[in-house]
């Protein structure tokens, strides 16, 4: 990369704010527009240096504020530090090669590195492009890369509705095949390239562990269970005497099947979507479960839908905990974003008040310490699980 000078964007209002995001109704519109994914200087309404990052006028975050140091230049030097952070973390700081062979690098604004996240899954590293920006560096950061997993595969996408927020064309390559990762001792096959984000949930490592601890000689019932996650774990380091994963998504649980061989765990899966099958189970007074997960797949990106969002996990939660003992245990979660951990716990006061049940929150817990976030960008802090117990 060279060095000269950026083009400058400027504000159409004061900085007063450290957040990473700045939008289009904050910005004056530039006399030649720069390139999506241009790397500007930022200047506020009077003038002054505001930072440095990426620029799309086709975004409705505009800029990405990558630096506020006027000396430091956007290069491959700023790539690479950043870079060698995120991997120091995980590696030095949070000890993760002992744990996983699975895990997340770089956490977009967590790792101070706006649109881009990467995954572990062995030998494999998945990239994830959300900014048209992280997209154009693409050469540049596989380098990086490269530098810290040596004689890794790379496997790059970008969802298409980001390359139509973004205004850029990226036709990912051919999917890798499914490689065989392990977590505390559970072994699975991860999927890059399939729907289901990066290819397997690493954010949840640690809510796995946590359930297994009430699944000894357990009933457990695995809602969502996309891959098989928490009902392995609840068959293998639980202990669980039964467990039923359900999913609606035949090829995923074909997947789930695979992960239930490969650590010999009896599962029964079952294809149906979760509100028929609840209600039946309800309508027929089957027996309930002694643990029971719910881990619905993301149910909105559009603020415009956060209501009905939360209206979906209500019905789900009400009838969900229908299914849980008297003295059981349940697992609720929301990877939704945009839903806020004050309005997912008061959702799931208002389902148990409807499902007249007594809920007893043991902890509250989110993704993995290797999906950092920082305190003045709470968006990078999606995850929500909430552990009960139901009277």
């Amino acid at each position: 990369m060279n060095h000269v000078a950026p083009p400058v964007v400027r504000l159409s209002i004061e900085r007063r704010s450290n957040h990473p995001w700045i939008f289009q109704k904050m910005v004056e519109k530039p006399a030649v527009r720069p390139k999506p994914g241009s790397v500007v200087d930022i200047v506020d309404r009077a003038g002054n240096f505001a930072g440095r990052g990426f620029y799309n006028g086709h975004s409705r975050i505009a800029l990405r504020v990558l630096t506020e140091d006027p000396d430091e230049a956007i290069d491959e030097a700023f790539f690479a530090r950043r870079i060698a952070a995120a991997v120091r973390l995980r590696r030095e700081v949070l000890k993760l090669d002992a744990v996983s062979d699975a895990y997340r690098v770089i956490h977009a604004e967590g790792d101070g590195l706006s649109g881009l996240v990467v995954d572990r899954f062995a030998d494999t590293l998945v990239i994830e492009y959300f900014a048209a920006g992280m997209f154009r560096q693409r050469e540049l950061i596989a380098r990086c890369l490269r530098e810290h997993f040596p004689g890794a595969s790379l496997y790059a996408f970008a969802e298409d509705h980001v390359q139509k927020q973004e205004s850029f064309d990226f036709a990912a390559p051919p999917a890798p095949a499914p490689t065989r990762i392990q977590e505390h001792g559970v072994r699975f096959h991860a999927a890059p390239g399939a729907k289901h984000k990066t290819g397997f949930f690493a954010d949840q490592r640690d809510n796995r562990r946590w359930l297994a601890e009430f699944c000894a000689g357990a009933r457990v019932l695995d809602l969502c269970c996309n891959s098989g996650g928490f009902g392995i774990y609840a068959a293998t380091l639980g202990g669980a005497r039964e467990v039923v994963g359900l999913d609606l998504d035949e090829d995923i649980l074909a997947l789930a099947e695979r992960n239930a061989r490969l650590n010999q765990a009896k599962i029964r899966f079952v294809q149906a979507d979760l509100f028929a099958w609840l209600r039946d189970a309800a309508a027929h007074r089957r027996e309930p479960f002694d643990v029971v997960v719910l881990d619905p797949a993301k149910l909105t990106r559009d603020r415009e839908q956060v209501i009905p969002a939360l209206k979906k996990y209500l019905d789900m939660n009400k009838l969900a905990l229908a299914a849980v003992k008297p003295g059981g245990i349940f697992l609720t979660c929301s990877c939704t974003g945009l839903v806020s951990e004050e309005q997912f716990l008061d959702m799931l006061r208002r389902a148990a008040f409807y499902a007249r049940r007594t809920l007893q929150v043991l902890k509250v817990s989110g993704a993995g310490p290797d999906h950092p976030w920082l305190a003045h960008v709470p968006e990078s802090r999606y995850l929500k699980a909430a552990f009960c117990r139901v009277e």
